[in-house]
């Protein structure tokens, strides 16, 4: 007699985007590929299918216990094949179980085949898609339909298939994704057409897709959880970051004062933005700079913020001596307008740590001159992180948002080599990339964070972080910054708090956990 499910090997391991552990590594499709052919080329006939259909089977009562029925929608692959596998086991488990195949037998892939026929013995009720008997309602549905490298929308049967999974997700029911959900692009978490499924859950097999994390793949693939089928893999393509180091979990050393701590001057705030800089001079402190300037570009602005006296205000701050700009970070263009095109070829050519973001982005884009003394600094020593949303990395990148976003890992990557500089492109699954770096996917965050600021808090949480750790490469400053940024907004939505979080609000929220 086999063993109770529960007992069997390759238990699932969870990977939740609020995790406080990893780095964890992820691989594209080319990466996925040599992987699997590593594993295959060392294990035993069948035996990764087996595992990875096992996996399954015990996501599926251990996530969505207690379950009675359960349908599952088998595609023509081998993602099909792991989908027969957790069918049989979970038919052995004492439920209802239904593949609803699409398929052609002739075709089918060796292990799948091998699969199909086991469940057949097993008594698995398999019956090919549009049979059209009547059914009861199952209360999870398992999407193994589509699997790693499909690169074209789903159509004909398969979309059927995927329209019913969407639909029984609309109706309430439960669904579990195979490796990742079927009409997802696994590399770019991009649908490939209109049909995508949308999961509860998705069970990653073997390694970590990039598409699972960034792009739209959250809202499609639910919490994820991944299985390595006890296989080693090749080196990865990306990392999904994990929880800053110890170093900076720790406080101030005790001999501490303001000096030791650095300064950060914040440039912008034209007419009518002065609250994005005072936003990101706000967090600049909350991080911990021992100073923070804003130099506003609105001249008839206040210079006082009466709720943070501490901030100090220095006009025309780029108009000083080379040899005080030669000490601060500097976080410039945070409601900057067209006014801060001013203040760049300074700031540019001499400050030694620059978060560039918002206006200070855009108007390097419009310009041949400023992008060159962007490109210019690395080769001088001088450090940059940019921050750009889409739109804004699109104009650097002379394309459209919707290209950036259709591959944000390649469109960081692709601004990062362009102007020699570290990148952190914002959005769901923030994609932080250098020149010399592989690049990582931000698990934490939310859509709560989608309102207006929360972009200059990050500028100024980075700027506060990097003068207090001046040494400290780009890339390191913006994955901390990032994550911690991402993480404040999680602790709201766990501490029951529903709705948009406000930038002034986020700042507190990082200052009191960041």
């Amino acid at each position: 007699m086999a063993p109770p499910l529960h007992e069997r090997a390759h238990a699932p391991a969870p990977v939740a985007l609020d995790a406080l552990h990893g780095p964890w590594p992820l691989h594209d499709v080319a990466a996925s590929r040599a992987s699997e052919a590593a594993a295959l080329a060392g294990a035993a006939p069948h035996r990764l299918m087996e595992a990875a259909g096992l996996g399954v089977a015990r996501l599926a009562l251990a996530r969505f216990a207690p379950l009675g029925r359960v349908e599952i929608l088998a595609g023509p692959g081998n993602n099909g094949g792991d989908g027969f596998v957790a069918a049989r086991h979970l038919h052995a488990a004492g439920l209802g179980v239904r593949v609803r195949w699409i398929g052609d037998e002739a075709r089918v892939p060796a292990d799948a085949r091998v699969a199909l026929q086991r469940a057949r013995e097993a008594g698995v009720a398999i019956e090919p898609w549009g049979a059209g008997t009547p059914h009861d309602r199952p209360e999870l549905v398992v999407d193994a339909l589509l699997g790693l490298g499909t690169r074209r929308a789903p159509e004909g049967a398969i979309a059927a298939a995927i329209d019913a999974a969407c639909a029984a997700a609309a109706d309430g029911r439960a669904v579990l994704a195979v490796d990742l959900p079927s009409g997802l692009d696994s590399d770019t978490g991009q649908p490939l057409g209109e049909r995508c499924v949308r999961a509860d859950a998705t069970l990653a097999l073997l390694t970590l897709k990039p598409g699972l994390f960034t792009g739209r793949g959250r809202d499609h693939a639910g919490q994820v959880w991944f299985d390595d089928l006890g296989a080693g893999a090749t080196p990865p393509t990306a990392w999904l970051s994990g929880a800053p180091g110890a170093a900076w979990r720790r406080g101030a050393d005790h001999a501490a004062h303001k000096g030791s701590q650095g300064d950060v001057v914040v440039i912008g705030g034209a007419p009518g933005m002065v609250g994005a800089a005072w936003l990101a001079a706000r967090a600049a402190l909350a991080a911990g700079a021992g100073r923070v300037y804003t130099s506003l570009l609105d001249a008839d602005a206040s210079r006082f913020d009466s709720a943070r006296p501490e901030l100090m205000s220095r006009p025309g701050w780029w108009r000083l001596a080379p040899s005080t700009m030669s000490t601060a970070t500097v976080v410039c263009g945070c409601g900057g307008g067209e006014q801060v095109r001013e203040a760049l070829p300074a700031v540019l050519a001499q400050v030694p740590r620059l978060v560039l973001d918002a206006d200070g982005l855009n108007a390097v884009a419009a310009e041949l001159a400023l992008q060159e003394l962007l490109r210019t600094r690395a080769a001088r020593g001088l450090a940059t992180l940019l921050t750009p949303h889409p739109l804004e990395a699109a104009r650097l990148l002379g394309t459209l948002a919707t290209r950036v976003q259709a591959n944000r890992l390649a469109a960081a990557s692709a601004l990062a080599e362009r102007y020699r500089a570290s990148v952190v492109l914002k959005g769901s699954g923030s994609v932080i990339a250098s020149a010399a770096a592989v690049p990582a996917v931000n698990p934490t965050g939310n859509a709560a964070l989608a309102t207006a600021g929360t972009g200059d808090v990050l500028a100024g949480w980075a700027g506060g972080l990097w003068a207090r750790r001046p040494h400290a490469s780009a890339h390191e400053i913006a994955a901390v910054a990032t994550w911690q940024h991402g993480r404040a907004a999680d602790r709201q939505r766990l501490a029951g708090r529903q709705g948009p979080l406000r930038a002034g609000d986020l700042v507190e929220a990082l200052a009191a956990g960041g």
